[in-house]
């Protein structure tokens, strides 16, 4: 997604609102047979999001004949896509690794880079296609992994993730499905196939779009009540195979990797004076609500606040193509916090989800955590001079300990995973 950064309407970043997602399918008969993109567009419509979608797919076309076809390159020039799917021919990519590298790999970067010279947002998505049902026949004297499913699999495998790593795309594991379900239910598996043992049957395409689903939108289609023409029974077992292979494993296919993300922070350097962080990645420019009126665009700025109450600050870390948003919490108090030597005395140690906290102090301590809107999720008073341990029941992510013995406060920030 593109944003633009205007400072005044910032809390615009901050509404939910319903957008299109465009994407170009450029690919061959395994992305058109049983219609790939339709049934991912029927798929996303059920699941409340809207695609749309053009495609370019002849029969046994290469990387290399997409890199110069005046249809492909016209395509990719027509819009500001999102999101560019490339399949390359079904056998290319399982070949020895010398020969993938000569036949494959270049044209794949002519393609990347004919897609960002065209908008550096959009996404190259490379469609991780799967092994024919008995290797590939023709071929398998001259290479044996090409003999059986597993090994055409496999090879296929390890060249569509070199060309995401090295081409800096994401890749939507279909392939990797395809094996997870010849693991769990060989009846099934031969059921993705259409007759030739090699392009996918309507159940194979639902497969297909139920992970694109997952990789595009990052959202489980678990639920989602498009089942195509295989049945309830058989969708639903899909998009469960699916949503398991792709967001249990975001980082394995480069998912996100280009995604802006903030993890600000703050810590007061003395009486009402903080320090904030941005903490983020992939950023180039940051906005800042100090929640008293105030705002900045300093990437780590020092911010002095007038009172003494409780401020939810507002962090938005934006690149040309993305924005993340963090809030937080603080409550100023004119002695400052980090300085108060009493607190600092505490000791709060943590292991996973579970929290020790020892308060040497002679008076009652006050343990609060707090999610980054500011609520309070978890509250626990420990007597002076004990221990006590507490297991925090609460989502994963990032969260601020707050520490109060009535007089002066103390926050830290705390991840839990």
């Amino acid at each position: 997604m593109k944003y633009l950064l205007f400072i005044g309407l910032y809390f615009l970043s901050l509404s939910t609102f319903s957008q299109t997602t465009s994407i170009l399918f450029l690919g061959n008969s395994y992305t058109f047979t049983a219609d790939l993109p339709g049934t991912l567009y029927n798929l996303a419509l059920a699941g409340g999001d809207t695609i749309y979608h053009e495609s370019n797919t002849p029969g046994g076309y290469t990387f290399q004949g997409h890199s110069t076809n005046a249809t492909s390159l016209a395509k990719i020039a027509s819009r500001d896509w999102d999101f560019v799917v490339l399949q390359e021919q079904s056998q290319i990519p399982s070949f020895p690794p010398s020969q993938v590298a000569s036949d494959c790999y270049p044209y794949a970067a002519i393609l990347v880079d004919s897609i960002r010279s065209n908008d550096a947002c959009t996404e190259p998505v490379f469609f991780m296609t799967w092994g024919r049902k008995d290797g590939d026949q023709s071929n398998c004297p001259f290479y044996p992994p090409l003999c059986t499913f597993e090994g055409m699999n496999f090879r296929l495998r390890q060249s569509y993730l070199e060309m995401g790593a090295n081409n800096g795309g994401t890749v939507a594991p279909c392939g990797a499905a395809w094996h997870a379900m010849s693991v769990a239910d060989n009846f099934f598996w031969n059921g993705l196939y259409s007759g030739d043992g090699s392009h996918p049957s309507a159940w194979g395409t639902y497969l297909n779009a139920c992970v694109f689903y997952a990789t595009i939108f990052r959202q489980s289609p678990v639920g989602i009540t498009y089942y195509s023409s295989i049945g309830q029974a058989d969708a639903e077992t899909l998009q469960q195979l699916a949503a398991d292979m792709v967001l249990d494993s975001l980082s394995n296919w480069s998912i996100g990797h280009q995604d802006v993300v903030s993890n600000a922070d703050f810590a007061f350097n003395s009486g009402l004076e903080v320090q904030f962080v941005a903490n983020s990645e992939n950023a180039t420019d940051h906005f800042w609500t100090f929640g008293d009126g105030e705002t900045s665009t300093d990437e780590n700025p020092i911010h002095a606040y007038q009172t003494t109450e409780t401020f939810t600050v507002t962090h938005i870390a934006f690149s040309n193509c993305d924005a993340d948003t963090t809030m937080l919490q603080l409550t100023t108090n004119a002695l400052g916090i980090d300085n108060q030597a009493a607190l600092n005395e505490v000791v709060a140690a943590q292991n996973g989800k579970i929290f020790t906290v020892r308060n040497p102090l002679n008076r009652t301590l006050s343990v609060s955590i707090l999610d980054i809107s500011g609520r309070r999720v978890f509250t626990e008073s420990i007597q002076s001079n004990s221990t006590k341990t507490f297991d925090l029941n609460a989502s994963n992510g990032i969260y601020l300990l707050q520490l109060s013995d009535g007089y002066e406060q103390a926050t830290r920030k705390v991840a839990l995973d």
